[in-house]
């Protein structure tokens, strides 16, 4: 059932890593699922080394968890992953061929602090309007809060990233007893002064966006460690999040995906996976698709809910494998306004639903966007409100932190947690006992079947970056064994 493409297919037109997509007698066929980054890096890779591909999509648009919204007419905005740094070289080499740019994400100004039961002992917060007692306005992104307490902690987490071993966390010295201990349980032994107690699950929620009770601390310590070290993931300037895409990080797999052209086939959740001694068929409920090879591009939770025939020998999941807890708020005004009272957009609060906010606005749209981030168990709770609550709670809460801010023009809500085709963003969050099982599967073909997403890559797991290397990472395996 896989479609062919005529003379004047896209698939002919363009370069890509060094070679021309053709029409010559191919090299193999296979079948993608997912057309998210790691899908559809796949899918362009295998098709330049003349591979005949066929990606199958669920969603009825490419993207996966890069997603752009329309915050205002004609005005896109990054309702799912969106921030980028100078050591994502893939990302950055892709963005390249593909002809998109970067915009710097705003940070200059003061940041709002709601941390309610805070010492805020820092010498330069000042109290300002906002929710619980030491509301705060301060200069740069340190909160005011003990910086000793703080430090511990940070020293703590650096300690845990250090010894980490990325390339195969689950060979990590004492690695049974890391992985045995949930987050929640390792800061209720090793954190002490209520200022470090506080703000740990709001940073490991801005980082992971996992729950503490969700994550074992070796995948936390793993988590850190792939993305980079701790003070490089959480970074603005010369940090991970330097960065955004000019005009939306959506744009990366539209682009992919129109060089692929009529090969993409959106709306098409796939059911099986079923292999003979000759080929892999892949079912839909349109039909089969039979190939030499299949790519599953899929978050691991997701793959598990696949027919496979033989079946897996060791699952993508385990008991304890949690979706990945964010919900996205975008807030919408007539213009940055708070850039005009010497703030950055950027704020931390103990309180929900928008536990961090962020300067979000276009550049050269006109108009301002404050992106709040509800993550941990906050987006369960958040998520379980009606769309109006939702707006209610959202806009009131910025209306405290900013309060020189008018009502919101508009207020745009993205439910990660409970998106049927994503089951979680950033990434999956693996709990106690998943690395030592799944870890050495993570990338092991079964038979004709290869494994791509973010979840598969020890470099920069759950990220933009992670995601592109695991699609070279498969095609460079597929290349391997033709």
């Amino acid at each position: 059932m896989n479609d062919h493409p005529s003379d004047d297919d896209p698939f002919n037109d363009h370069p890509f890593n060094g070679r021309q997509f053709n029409d010559q007698q191919p090299a193999g066929t296979a079948v993608v699922v997912g057309a998210g980054l790691a899908g559809l890096t796949a899918a362009t890779g295998l098709a330049a080394h003349g591979f005949d591909v066929t990606v199958l999509e669920a969603r009825d648009r490419v993207g996966g968890r890069t997603h752009g919204i329309e915050a205002a007419p004609g005005v896109l905005v990054d309702a799912g992953a969106a921030y980028l740094g100078d050591r994502h070289t893939e990302l950055l080499a892709m963005m390249d061929e593909l002809g998109l740019k970067t915009t710097p994400t705003t940070m200059s100004g003061a940041s709002r602090f709601a941390l309610g039961g805070g010492t805020g002992t820092g010498s330069d917060a000042e109290p300002g309007p906002g929710p619980g007692p030491d509301a705060a306005t301060r200069d740069g992104r340190f909160p005011p809060l003990d910086g000793v307490a703080l430090g511990d902690l940070f020293d703590r987490l650096s300690e845990l990233t250090a010894a980490v071993r990325p390339e195969a966390p689950w060979l990590t010295p004492d690695a049974e007893r890391l992985d045995a201990l949930t987050a929640a349980e390792w800061a209720e032994q090793h954190l002490t002064h209520p200022d470090a107690r506080l703000f740990f699950p709001l940073f490991l929620g801005e980082m992971t966006a996992a729950d503490p009770a969700d994550i074992s601390v070796l995948h936390l310590a793993f988590y850190l460690r792939s993305g980079g070290g701790l003070r490089y993931l959480n970074a603005f300037a010369g940090g991970a999040q330097q960065d955004r895409i000019a005009g939306g990080a959506h744009q990366v797999c539209e682009r992919l995906a129109e060089r692929l052209g009529r090969r993409v086939r959106l709306g098409e959740p796939v059911r099986a996976v079923h292999q003979d001694a000759d080929a892999v068929t892949v079912h839909t409920d349109r039909g089969e698709h039979r190939a030499d090879v299949a790519v599953m591009a899929l978050p691991p939770l997701l793959a598990d809910a696949i027919d496979y025939r033989p079946g897996l020998p060791v699952r993508r999941a385990g008991e304890r494998t949690a979706r990945g807890c964010a919900v996205k708020v975008h807030l919408v005004y007539p213009a940055p306004l708070w850039r005009d009272h010497g703030l950055s957009g950027w704020s931390v609060n103990a309180r929900g639903p928008l536990l961090s906010t962020v300067d979000d606005s276009p550049a050269e749209a006109g108009i301002g966007v404050l992106t709040g981030f509800v993550t941990g168990a906050e987006a369960h709770r958040f998520a379980a409100l009606t769309p109006r609550q939702q707006r209610a709670a959202a806009v009131g809460q910025a209306a405290q932190l900013f309060p020189m801010l008018p009502e919101p023009t508009a207020c745009h809500v993205t439910d990660w947690l409970n998106e049927p085709y994503s089951q979680g963003c950033y990434a999956a969050l693996l709990g106690p006992g998943d690395w030592p099982r799944l870890g050495p599967a993570l990338t092991a073909p079964h038979h004709r079947v290869h494994w791509a997403g973010t979840e598969t890559s020890t470099a920069y797991f759950g990220l933009m970056e992670g995601a592109i290397r695991s699609g070279h990472r498969v095609v460079a395996d597929i290349l391997a064994r033709a």
